[in-house]
Parts: C-alpha cells; sequence; structure tokens
C-alpha cells in the first residue's frame, strides 16, 4: 500500500467526466432495488477478492457504522461456511464473485439459478450493475492508489 497522500496519478481531474459518470452510476446502484446493507457487503466482498484496500476500507467501516455484527464481517471471505449469511446473502455474494472472477470462465448456471429465489429481473440486473461498478472503482483503488482517508 502507498504511503502518499496522492494517488498515483490525479485520476479525478484528469479523468473527470469518467469520474462523474462513474460517481452518477455509483449513486444510481445505491438508489437501486438492493438494500443498502447488501449491497455494502457485496461490495466489501468484490473489494477483498480484488486487493483493494481503499474501498475495504470504506465499506468495512460503512458495514460497521451500520451495525453489522463484527463475526460476519470477520468471516465474509468464507461466507459460504459461515452460519452468519442468510440465503438471499449467499446468492448475491456467489453471483459477485462469480462476476467478478471472470477469468475462471463465465458465471455457472447454478450461480445465476441461485438468485432466482431471492431477486426478481430488477433485482439481478441492480445487483449485476453494483458489481461492476465495484469491479470498476476497485481497479481505480488497486491500481492508482488514493490515500485511505
Amino acid at each position: 500500500m502507498s504511503s502518499s497522500d496522492s494517488p498515483r496519478v490525479p485520476y479525478t481531474r484528469l479523468a473527470a467526466e469518467a469520474f462523474k459518470g462513474l460517481l452518477a452510476t455509483s449513486k444510481a446502484v445505491h438508489d437501486s432495488s438492493i438494500d443498502a446493507d447488501l449491497l455494502e457487503l457485496v461490495f466489501l466482498r468484490v473489494s477483498q477478492i480484488n486487493g483493494c484496500g481503499y474501498c475495504m476500507d470504506m465499506h468495512a467501516t460503512t458495514l460497521r457504522k451500520a451495525g453489522i455484527e463484527p463475526r460476519k464481517l470477520d468471516t465474509l471471505p468464507a461466507w459460504h461456511e459461515s452460519r452468519f449469511f442468510d440465503a438471499r446473502e449467499r446468492a448475491a455474494l456467489g453471483w459477485a464473485e462469480a462476476l467478478t472472477r471472470l477469468p475462471d470462465g463465465a458465471p455457472s448456471q447454478a450461480a445465476f439459478d441461485a438468485l432466482a429465489p431471492h431477486f426478481d429481473d430488477k433485482g439481478i440486473s441492480d445487483l449485476s450493475m453494483g458489481v461492476a461498478v465495484i469491479n470498476a472503482w476497485n481497479r481505480l483503488g488497486a491500481g492508482l492508489l488514493p490515500p485511505l482517508p
């Protein structure tokens, strides 16, 4: 992790229009049909996979402030084994991991089918858009190293 007080390049200024677009997309995702705590869990898990320290710090802080049980946060990397996650969260986390780990191949039909009992088509679309957005932010955070707040 960089100990600098600034990112590698001032991307928020140099790519200002794209940055504003990503912020607007993030706002739309936050205003979507996916509840805030679930969205933050997905964001934290994807950020863990991608190794984005900035995003891990931000989303874990948000979840702690929301009152999410520390043991739940501590076991997030092993959500599939942890008793702290319900079926809806497991389906969302499985889908988020599958969409994030595309070098492993396209998400399986089983990962997609697991969503149906918990999400309608709009929810699946909103969740998938959320995974896409956090992956974009992770690439900026892991690649350009903005300082932690």
